[in-house]
Order: C-alpha cells, then sequence, then structure tokens
C-alpha cells in the first residue's frame, strides 16, 4: 500500500509551494533562452529598412527602384548624397560666443559720432547680433568690417552654414549694417541690411583684401574649370588604368535614371580600381517640358558639383582622355594601348577583376543588345559586391548658391510645402484622391491645421498654373520659386556663372533646374508638409503600392 504520509517537518502545502516556485523558475528560464536565441537569429538575418542602420544597398533601395529593368522613379524630387550623409564640419570652431567688447574707443561726443569700422567694438557688435537674428545658423570666420554708404555704416562679409546642413559646405553673405552708441558709448545694431547687401566687403572687390581661405572646402566659390590637357602624354598615362562608358540606352532619360545609371559606373570603377572616364556632356528627358523635346549637350556641371568629384574620387574628362589616348597610340606605336572592349551589360564585373589592361571601354550599343542601360551592369550578382558612391555625387554650388539665396531673402524663418500634381493628379486611377486633396481650398485646411497663421510658406511644386495657390495666401505668406526669378535672370551670378561653361551661349533655367532648388529649399523649411504622408491619403507610387 502506498505510503502517503508528509515528509517530517513539512506539510503539503510547502511542498506543493516550492514545486510550484521551481516550476515557475524552470519556465522563465526557458523563456530568457528562447528569446535570447531568437533576438540573436533575427539579428543575423534581418535586415532593417532604415538606411542609417545598413550599408550602401539600403541607400540604392531608398533612392531608386529597379525591377525587371523596369525603371521606376519619382521625378518630383532629386535627391543626392548631400542630403542624406551627415559629414560634421572640421574647418574652424563655430563662433558661438562674443566677447563682451561693446565699448567703442575714442570719443563718446554724439555730436562728433562716426563709427571707426576697424574698431573691435564694431565686430563684436554684428557677431552678436547675427548670433540673435540667425538662430538657426552656424557662423564661421568673420572679415574685418569697411566703411558702408554712410558714416555710422559699415559692410562686413562672414562665412556660415545652415544647422540642418549635413555637409560641410558652407556659404557666405556680406550685408550692410547700421550701428548705434548710448550714452555709455556701448555700440549696438540698429537696423541690417538685405543678403548680399555690404557691396564694399564683397569677396574679391577691388581694393579689398583678398581671403587666405577663400578656397576652403565648402565655400560657394564655384572651381570646376577642367583641367588643361597636357602637350603631350606621359608615362602616367600608359601605365594608369580607365573604365570608360559608351553611350547607351540611358542617354534622353530621366534625371533619376541618369543619377542611377552614373552612380552605377563609377561604383564599378571603384570596384575594378580604375580611374573613370567622365563625359560631362549627356541628355536628359523632356517629358516634363511644354514641348517635350529632349534635352540635348547638358553640361553635368549644370547640375552636380564636379569640382567635388574631382577631388574626392579618381577621373578623367572624356575628351582629355580620348587625346591622350589617341596620341599616346600615334607616337608610340611599339607600346601602343589596346582597348579591352567589353560587348554589352551581361559581362559581370567580378569577370574582368583580374583584367591588368589600360583601357577598359564598356559599350551599350542598343543595337546589339536591348536596353542596354549602365544600371543594369550592377543588377544580379554584381548588387552583392558593387556599392553606389552616393557620398560623392553632390548637387552645384550654382544652384546651391541660388537655394542660400531664397533662405535668406526668407530671413531662415519659414516653413515649406511640397504639392506634387502634374500628371499624378490627372491619373485617377493610381492616385484617386490626389487632385482633390491638393486643390486651393483643401491646401487652405491643412495650412490652418498644421502651420500658424501668417508664417511664410514656401511651396515646392509640379503645378504649372502661376495663380493656383493664390488662395493660400490669405492664411499664410506664399512663396513659389517664381517669385525669386532675379536669382537666374540674365543679370545674375547663376547666369554669368554658367555662360564660363558655354563659351558665352546662354544655359535655360530649366524644369530639373527647377525640381533640385525645389527639393533643396523645401529640406530646409522648420516644419515641412509632404504630400503623401501630411496633404493626401493617396500611396506615393499608386494604388496598392505602399
Amino acid at each position: 500500500m502506498e505510503d502517503r504520509r508528509q515528509p517530517s517537518g513539512a506539510s503539503y502545502p510547502d511542498v506543493f509551494g516550492q514545486r510550484m516556485v521551481q516550476i515557475a523558475s524552470n519556465v522563465c528560464l526557458g523563456f530568457f533562452v528562447v528569446s535570447v536565441l531568437a533576438f540573436t537569429v533575427i539579428a543575423i538575418i534581418y535586415k532593417p529598412p532604415d538606411p542609417w542602420l545598413q550599408s550602401m544597398r539600403s541607400y540604392n533601395e531608398l533612392f531608386a527602384s529597379v525591377e525587371n529593368s523596369t525603371f521606376q522613379h519619382d521625378d518630383s524630387i532629386i535627391v543626392t548624397g548631400d542630403d542624406l550623409f551627415g559629414t560634421p564640419h572640421s574647418l574652424k570652431p563655430i563662433i558661438q560666443d562674443v566677447p563682451n567688447r561693446t565699448q567703442m574707443a575714442g570719443s563718446c561726443d554724439s555730436s562728433t559720432f562716426v563709427i571707426d569700422c576697424s574698431d573691435p567694438a564694431v565686430k563684436s557688435a554684428i557677431e552678436l547680433y547675427n548670433l540673435l537674428k540667425f538662430p538657426v545658423l552656424n557662423m564661421y570666420e568673420y572679415r574685418d568690417p569697411v566703411r558702408g554708404a554712410a558714416k555710422n555704416e559699415c559692410d562686413i562679409a562672414w562665412k556660415y552654414s545652415s544647422k540642418t546642413e549635413k555637409t560641410p559646405r558652407m556659404y557666405r553673405d556680406f550685408r550692410r549694417y547700421t550701428l548705434k552708441k548710448d550714452a555709455e558709448c556701448r555700440i549696438s545694431v540698429s537696423h541690417v541690411g538685405n543678403w548680399h547687401s555690404g557691396i564694399n566687403a564683397q569677396p574679391g572687390k577691388p581694393g579689398h583684401a583678398p581671403s587666405t581661405t577663400d578656397l576652403e572646402k565648402g565655400v560657394d566659390v564655384v572651381e570646376d574649370s577642367l583641367r588643361p590637357a597636357s602637350s603631350e602624354p606621359s608615362s602616367e598615362f600608359y601605365t594608369g588604368r580607365y573604365l570608360y562608358y559608351d553611350r547607351g540606352g540611358d542617354d534622353c532619360k530621366s534625371m533619376s535614371q541618369f543619377e542611377w545609371s552614373f552612380l552605377c559606373a563609377l561604383g564599378e570603377a571603384h570596384y575594378l580600381k580604375r580611374t573613370f572616364v567622365m563625359d560631362l556632356d549627356f541628355c536628359l528627358a523632356g517629358a516634363k517640358n511644354p514641348g517635350h523635346k529632349d534635352e540635348i549637350d547638358k553640361d553635368f556641371r549644370f547640375y552636380f558639383d564636379y569640382e567635388h568629384l574631382q577631388e574626392s574620387t579618381p577621373i578623367i574628362e572624356k575628351n582629355k582622355f580620348l587625346q591622350d589616348f589617341e596620341e599616346w597610340n600615334s607616337k608610340h606605336k611599339t607600346h601602343a594601348i589596346p582597348p579591352h572592349y567589353v560587348p554589352n551589360f551581361k559581362v559581370a564585373p567580378s569577370s574582368l577583376q583580374n583584367d591588368t589592361g589600360t583601357v577598359m571601354w564598356r559599350r551599350f550599343d542598343d543595337a546589339v543588345e536591348r536596353n542596354n542601360y549602365w544600371y543594369r551592369v550592377c543588377e544580379g550578382e554584381a548588387e552583392k559586391y558593387i556599392e553606389r558612391p552616393w557620398n560623392l555625387l553632390w548637387k552645384s554650388k550654382r544652384l546651391m548658391n541660388i537655394v542660400i539665396a531664397i533662405c535668406n531673402k526668407l530671413e531662415w524663418d519659414f516653413d515649406t510645402m511640397h504639392v506634387v500634381r502634374g500628371e499624378r493628379a490627372k491619373n485617377k486611377q493610381l492616385w484617386p484622391n490626389l487632385d482633390a486633396d491638393t486643390s486651393p481650398g483643401s491646401l487652405v485646411e491643412k495650412l490652418k491645421k498644421n502651420l500658424e497663421w501668417r508664417r511664410k510658406v514656401y511651396i515646392a511644386t509640379n503645378e504649372m498654373e502661376s495663380d493656383y495657390f493664390d488662395k493660400l495666401r490669405v492664411w499664410n505668406e506664399v512663396y513659389l520659386l517664381d517669385d525669386f526669378k532675379e536669382l537666374w535672370s540674365n543679370t545674375s551670378e547663376w547666369y554669368n556663372s554658367t555662360l564660363t561653361l558655354t563659351g558665352g551661349q546662354p544655359v535655360e533655367f530649366d524644369s530639373y533646374m527647377r525640381v533640385i532648388i525645389d527639393t533643396e529649399v523645401f529640406y530646409r523649411g522648420k516644419k515641412m508638409l509632404e504630400t503623401f504622408n501630411d496633404l493626401t491619403s493617396d500611396c506615393k507610387n499608386g494604388v496598392g503600392r505602399c
């Protein structure tokens, strides 16, 4: 017969409680072990969609989508590497504090009040005023003030960047300040002129001492002229290794496809450790132009920062390369350079890695292979080892100077709204609500709900009707790109700068330039309203493609 007596000194409830505690402990330990194993497996195999947490491949997925060689893109916004890569400034410490030097030297007699612009108190007063007036800017080097137009005015030039800037870019302003002094002879600023109003302090102006830091990296001096060709190719050309891409199916396509393809080519050059042959001339699709005519003979430097590219990676301009190539072969026939022709995109970069020839020449003839696009070199297995160097592609300083001029005219204190309309608003099958959600009446309600009354609002849009947003002006102080036409007129700095690239031929301010400027001004708003996140319930890529 089974002995059911309890152990001596222990009651049944005590034993039961101990067993329950033991079981609970085992369950918790097992759950912990399983959780750790699950977390470890997820950490190994999970590929987070956040581009900040992964490699270049995430950037590629973020910027564009390619499927079955049909290029899908969003042409309402143009993003480059300087919009995503946070690079700290490394030139000089940011001016965050101003010494207490507001006491003016010399006489305090108000009847003989004349500002001595060289007095340290003047510079201190201006620096302090800028810190208070422009809290969104990082201030860098100030030049010495010079006399303005009146006895109580001083002009001064200074370098700065926006606190939202993600690259080492810096910009310059020169303004006219009106100064005053109080009974104790302290100097302060009573009025400041608009952007670039201090013409006597303009860098490079005759009689104004040049700065030794004029050409520091990131300053808005445009220095992207082509390097002069040598009279005769040197032995360095013979021993170099080059990658040259013929024009192919990518020619006369959209800017998004050009970016995607160009960075694929540059990525292969990095992978093969070759100097990339840079063709500055290309053709862009004219789909967004009124006449839908392709835009030929576009210069890379109209849209992108060629100077930054030259400084950051080995490249050689195409015409110089071809000249050196032909001259070398004509003068050194015993050591001629035979190019290695690669017929199309199907030849994988990995199979070319051991090629030691001087010139590797990829051809993209549509007659040989249909849809012979540059970007297809990076498809398939190549995706695993070719990384597009987005950090090398920056927007042109010429266009960025217009962006900064607009921000200065808006005093760096504005909100932004991105309104996509055009062909998408007409396509009710893919975007059934977009037209109604971006109508003037609907936009007014969105502004009332999200932005303060009478705030400055910059609207980045592809809407062609100039008076489409007039209703919004009742609630907010609305600005569009065309409100700043003087910045690219035939008397503007941009216009004169582009003439140097074309040999004096005027450059059209085209739709792609407009998109670039709209994109950058939009990013600099204090509060940003996006079309497909804030204005409409439609999906960015159409119905069922969220």
